[in-house]
């Protein structure tokens, strides 16, 4: 009888195949009292275990396959770069000599003080980094317990099988990804965690948060992932699998048909140019940008530069993480959003971390937080004016909710403007600025700020929480997560309006913008550009060429009457039939 479970899709597909099933050994960690004449030997003892860790990365990172995608080599010179971090180089060492303890135990102390700040994050992205100091955390652990590296010895038994386990690391992944693995089950992960990000670079069909699938099912048993659907079939028939081997075959001609679009222009029917950019979390994600060809970059997520850190990045540090993205990007435009993070999230050196308190998701965050102390945010800006200098740059603030604040930026970046002038550094005195409406406030005064400022950039996931006073990542509320709400969509319909009245550019970068089953109603609200992750903006590039925008006009109207999300869903049925 087949047994069907169910997780999130995060690289789509279909794969066929047998289980293979990874145990995770739960390590041990003991804690022991030191003698005052040992200290100096745990010590050192710990200090060994750093090297030896750091010698296996390297030999991982020196056995990469060629055609393994840049972005999954660079995982481990991520977590090269955290064992020399201080946070795991001294503040174990002084836990040691502070509590005379063992260095098991030292370690696993301040792994939990690290953990616990990133578990009470808010972005769901910057939350699921937490696994790379839990990765690299176990391989030095396993090093002094005299414990292998997990999975290091089930390679060369995985081809033609389905990896089914609780999370995978980068080196994990390194391991075995030349040995073609169909699929990913993870028991554990969302959209943004290693297991997601990883797939998706490899393009294999993946489902994470599938709670205790290891229990369900056998090691060597008959499985189909459907990444489409969102379901794992355990012990299918053969009707079933006759079924998902014509799927497969489907799936494959799609693809195929898609890469023929990699280089054609995004137009419409009706000949109406749509530009379709990326959105990037780190800029070793350029690879896959130029694997679509998209358009550009729509949203440079710049907090991968202070996360796994104990000190923040200077100008310096900045402007060279900046640069090397737009020179890699050869003249296509970049727009950088500056620092969104809140006040859960302790750096090293930061005035705020004293005197305020945590925040939620409505609290002290992005760019208020960057406006409370300009020590944190003054660099920021410095770095994008001068990265400015060598392409076309533009800087988008996160989170605007009254006119006041965007007048603070802009005096801000004048400032730094002329700071710069007095140092003799280049910049593009023409840089534009522009604001990311993702609250309702913004998105209610977008004709008021359309006038002050370059350009709007529509942020859906946080416009759609504000609006409906859910909490996205809060399983008990995320089923009221409802882009089609018509609260939701009236705003972001005003904001169009009020861009393309003020005759500046307006995009949209929220996950909204990389559903092909939305593509149409956006283009009918008369969207332009949209901005998304790179795994999907081939089939949004399809949608928008079997498009004309000519036989939206009056459909799109009754759309945006409707009292509710369900009459929207059967007009936008019928939209989508056109």
């Amino acid at each position: 009888m087949t047994l069907a479970l169910y997780g999130t899709s995060v690289s789509k597909g279909i794969a066929i195949g047998t289980a293979h099933i990874l145990e995770s050994s739960e390590l041990e960690i003991p804690q022991r009292t030191i003698p005052d004449y040992l200290v100096q030997a745990e010590i050192s003892r710990y200090q060994f275990a750093l090297q030896v860790a750091a010698q296996q990365l390297k030999i991982i990172r020196d056995h990469i396959p060629k055609h393994t995608p840049e972005d999954i080599a660079l995982f481990i010179d991520t977590h090269l770069l955290m064992l020399d971090d201080p946070m795991l180089q001294e503040r174990p060492l002084g836990i040691i000599k502070e509590k005379k303890c063992n260095a098991e135990h030292a370690l696993q102390t301040q792994c939990d003080s690290i953990v616990s700040v990133f578990n009470e994050m808010d972005d769901p992205y910057l939350r699921t980094r937490k696994d790379d100091i839990e990765h690299v955390v176990n391989r030095i652990q396993r090093i002094l317990l005299n414990q292998p590296s997990e999975h290091t010895n089930v390679v060369d038994r995985l081809k033609g099988q389905i990896i089914i386990t609780d999370d995978l690391s980068p080196a994990d992944t390194i391991l075995m990804q030349h040995h073609d693995v169909v699929a990913i089950v993870s028991e554990q992960g969302g959209p943004t965690s290693h297991t997601a990000i990883l797939a998706r670079s490899l393009n294999i069909p993946a489902i994470v948060g599938a709670k205790h699938a290891r229990q369900y099912v056998k090691d060597g048993e008959c499985i189909i992932i459907d990444s489409l659907a969102n379901v794992i079939l355990v012990d299918p028939g053969k009707q079933i699998r006759e079924h998902y081997l014509a799927l497969q075959k489907q799936l494959k001609r799609k693809r195929t048909d898609l890469q023929a679009l990699k280089l054609k222009p995004a137009n419409t029917l009706d000949n109406k140019k749509i530009t379709l950019c990326a959105n990037i979390e780190l800029p070793e994600d350029l690879s896959s940008v130029k694997s679509v060809a998209a358009s550009g970059i729509g949203l440079f997520r710049t907090e991968f530069l202070f996360m796994n850190r104990t000190e923040l990045p200077d100008e310096d540090e900045q402007y060279q993480a900046y640069l090397n993205v737009v020179k890699s990007l050869k003249g296509l435009p970049v727009t950088i959003r500056t620092l969104d993070i809140g006040a859960d999230k302790h750096f090293a050196g930061t005035v705020y971390k004293e005197h305020i308190e945590k925040c939620s998701a409505l609290g002290l965050r992005a760019i208020r937080l960057c406006l409370r102390d300009p020590a944190l945010f003054k660099p920021q800006l410095l770095a994008i004016l001068r990265a400015s200098a060598h392409g076309p740059v533009k800087l988008m603030i996160p989170m605007i909710s009254n006119l006041q604040e965007l007048l603070q930026v802009q005096a801000l970046i004048e400032e730094s403007k002329q700071e710069l002038k007095k140092r003799k550094i280049k910049y593009n005195n023409r840089l534009p600025v522009g604001c990311m409406i993702e609250t309702p406030a913004a998105a209610m005064l977008a004709s008021t700020l359309a006038v002050h400022t370059d350009f709007f950039s529509i942020g859906t996931n946080d416009l759609i929480q504000y609006t409906l006073a859910i909490d996205r990542i809060d399983n008990e509320v995320s089923y009221l997560y409802d882009p089609l709400h018509p609260a939701v969509l009236n705003l972001i319909q005003n904001t169009i309006k009020a861009a393309i009245k003020a005759n500046i550019p307006v995009a949209l970068c929220g996950e909204m913008a990389g559903e092909p089953i939305y593509t149409r109603l956006l283009l009918g609200m008369g969207l332009c550009e949209f901005s998304m992750h790179t795994s999907t903006l081939l089939e949004v590039k399809q949608a928008v060429k079997l498009t004309d925008t000519k036989k939206l006009a009056g459909i799109t109207k009754k759309i945006l009457k409707c009292p509710t999300s369900h009459e929207v869903s059967r007009y936008l049925e019928k939209m989508n039939n056109l």
